[in-house]
C-alpha cells in the first residue's frame, strides 16, 4: 500500500503539558488556554489546522485541561445571553470556536514526552500520513508553512520537518538538524537529528519548530523508542531512526521556515506575539502602536 500522494486530512495537537514556566497562571488553567489578545493560543493553532484543510483534529490532553474542551464546545446559556443582548460580535466569536470542525481528544495519562503524545493518537490516525502542531508555536496566518510541508511530504513520501535559522548560542533549546540541499528543490534533506545540542557539537544552526507532516511509518519506531534526554520518549529519536530505515516511509526532509513564528510557552515570545498581534487589530491597533511610541519615550 503507497501513501505516494496521499492527502493529510488529520491533525494532532499535543496539549497536555503542565506549563510550569507560567507558574502561577497555569496552576488552575492549562497553558493553551493563555489569551493571545482575545482568543486562547491553542485557537490560533487548530484555526492554523483548518486553514490548511486538515478536516480532523485529535487533541493530546491530560489532568486540568476540561477547559480546552470546553472552549471548542458549544456554551448554549452564554449563546443564549449574548442573543439576548443583541450582541452579535461577540456571539459570532463564541460560536467561531465551536464550529472549527471534529474536534477529539484522548488523555495522554502521564507525561512521558512528545514521542509518546503523538503515539497515543496512533488508533485515531491509522495508516495515513498526518501533520503534528504543537500548541506553543504560533504561525502567523499570513505565513504559510503548513501546506507547503504537506506539498513535500506528498513528493517525497517520508516525514518532513519545520526548521528555522537560529543563532547558534540558542541552539541547545532545540533539536538540531544536519541537512543537505536538493538539486532544484525548494526543501532539505535531513540526514541527522540531534536533540538539544551543545552549541559546540551542534551540527547546524537550523532548529527543528513545532510543526511536523508525518508518514505512519513513525509509530512502529515510536512503539521501540527508549526514553531519551529527560527520560522522555522523543520524537527527535524517532525521526532519527526513520533516517535508517529502507522502504516504503523512510527519509526525513526539511522545509526552511523564514515568517512570523512566535514561541507562547516562552514568557518573552509570549509577550512579543499578544503586542504584534494587538497592533493589527482594527479596532485599537493604531491607537496601541500611538501608545506604545509614548511608553517608549
Amino acid at each position: 500500500m503507497t501513501h505516494w500522494g496521499s492527502t493529510v486530512r488529520k491533525a494532532v495537537i499535543p496539549a497536555a503539558g503542565l506549563g510550569t514556566r507560567f507558574l502561577p497562571a497555569t496552576k488552575a488553567m492549562p497553558k493553551e488556554m493563555l489569551p493571545v489578545v482575545d482568543a486562547p493560543a491553542i485557537q490560533y493553532v487548530v484555526e492554523e489546522a483548518v486553514n490548511a484543510g486538515l478536516t480532523d483534529v485529535l487533541m493530546i490532553t491530560g489532568r486540568s485541561k476540561r477547559a480546552l474542551e470546553d472552549h471548542f464546545d458549544r456554551a448554549p446559556d452564554l449563546e443564549q445571553t449574548l442573543v439576548a443582548k443583541g450582541d452579535e460580535a461577540r456571539l459570532g466569536a463564541v460560536r467561531y470556536s465551536s464550529g472549527l470542525g471534529p474536534i477529539h481528544y484522548v488523555r495522554q495519562g502521564e507525561p512521558k514526552g512528545l514521542g509518546h503524545a503523538v503515539l497515543c493518537g496512533r488508533q485515531h490516525v491509522g495508516d495515513e500520513p498526518f501533520a503534528v502542531l504543537l500548541g506553543d508555536d504560533l504561525i502567523d496566518e499570513r505565513d504559510e508553512l503548513l501546506t507547503t510541508m504537506m506539498d513535500v511530504q506528498a513528493k517525497t513520501g517520508g516525514s518532513v520537518v519545520a526548521l528555522i535559522e537560529v543563532d547558534p548560542s540558542q541552539i541547545s533549546a532545540y533539536g538540531c538538524a544536519d541537512v543537505s540541499a536538493i538539486d532544484g528543490e525548494c526543501f532539505v534533506r535531513v540526514n541527522a537529528l540531534v536533540e538539544k545540542p551543545r552549541v559546540e557539537e551542534a551540527p547546524s544552526r537550523l532548529a527543528v519548530i513545532g510543526r511536523y507532516v508525518l508518514h505512519p511509518a513513525v509509530f512502529d519506531v515510536l512503539e521501540t523508542t527508549e526514553p531519551g534526554r529527560g527520560g522522555e520518549i522523543q520524537l527527535t529519536d524517532a525521526l532519527q531512526s526513520l533516517l535508517s530505515i529502507e522502504g516504503e516511509g523512510s527519509g526525513v526532509y526539511g522545509v526552511i521556515f523564514r515568517g512570523r513564528r512566535y514561541d507562547t510557552g516562552d514568557k518573552l515570545s509570549y509577550l512579543k506575539a499578544v503586542i504584534s498581534l494587538a497592533t493589527e487589530e482594527a479596532e485599537f491597533g493604531e491607537e496601541l502602536k500611538s501608545w506604545m511610541k509614548d511608553f517608549i519615550n
